[in-house]
């Protein structure tokens, strides 16, 4: 079992971060989804008596999500998957922040189990046992820092409102980043994300698992460069709002895959339509 923490700093208070969290995680969604791919919001609620961190927390907000993937996927996993089969992966949060918990799981034939603990504290991410890690897994954890400015990016994902070192806030004045924006820039928070990944496939575990941890890294990175540069869209909004905001993404995200498979249908509908015809031109052509 592969054991990575990513260290995200960021140039936000950790109250800020708690809104501009939920925002971009909802608008990211929208993005994602589609009649092939996308994210399903099966329960978003409040919680009460679940330990967390050692009993340290024991509420907040409960969401429970399935998430359908395939294009996403890398090659040799496709080919391993009969027709056009979707992959849904299940994924249940824990939001006591600033502290969060999430597990992943895929089920079947290849299966594998991501868990993700999150702490949020205020710093340019110089605390050394954030989660509170006993010895062992101390001693296997890596510690992976991502830079949302000068981290590289796939050329696919590459946007320019959504780059850093091009965004300033009207609202607030901060940015664009440069190089060494952690050693000028106020105020800084970091996200500390423990990342735990368990792929049994025999045979695979050796690929998926650093594959699994590979895309995380990258999800993060992406997410977090959003987040900023999305800064003026959420900045000011409580969190009444951020709730009423997450009550319309599961509304609309419900439209959309049912807009996007009609649309979808109608398309291979008409696509039939036209192959039909043609045949019978050239069976004409033929008699």
């Amino acid at each position: 079992m592969l054991v990575t923490e990513f260290r995200i700093v960021l140039p936000l208070t950790v109250e800020e971060y708690q809104i501009g969290q939920l925002y971009s995680v909802g608008k990211a969604s929208k993005e994602l989804t589609n009649a092939e791919e996308g994210v399903e919001i099966r329960k978003n609620e409040p919680f009460e008596n679940v330990e967390l961190l050692g009993g340290k927390y024991t509420k907040g907000q409960y969401t429970l999500k399935n998430y359908y993937v395939r294009k996403r996927l890398p090659a040799f996993i496709q080919n391993l998957l009969p027709g056009k089969i979707k992959i849904k992966v299940e994924e249940e949060a824990w939001n006591a922040y600033p502290y969060c918990k999430t597990v992943l799981t895929k089920t079947g034939s290849i299966s594998f189990k991501i868990t993700v603990e999150t702490f949020h504290a205020a710093g340019a991410g110089d605390l050394e046992n954030a989660l509170s890690l006993d010895d062992e897994t101390l001693k296997k954890r890596k510690v992976v820092y991502i830079d949302i400015a000068n981290a590289k990016i796939a050329e696919e994902d590459y946007k320019l409102n959504e780059d850093p070192t091009k965004f300033k806030s009207e609202k607030t004045g901060r940015g664009p980043l440069t190089d060494s924006w952690k050693e000028s820039v106020k105020p800084l928070m970091t996200c500390y994300k423990l990342i735990r990944c368990y792929a049994p496939v025999l045979g695979l575990q050796r690929i998926l698992e650093p594959f699994a941890i590979n895309q995380q890294e990258q999800i993060f990175l992406n997410l977090h460069r959003k987040l900023f540069c999305s800064l003026d869209e959420w900045y000011g909004m409580t969190m009444q709002d951020i709730r009423a905001y997450e009550t319309r993404v599961q509304q609309e995200l419900k439209d959309k895959q049912y807009t996007d498979k009609k649309d979808s249908e109608q398309e291979n509908e008409k696509k039939h339509d036209q192959d039909d015809k043609k045949d019978e031109k050239e069976n004409e052509m033929c008699m």
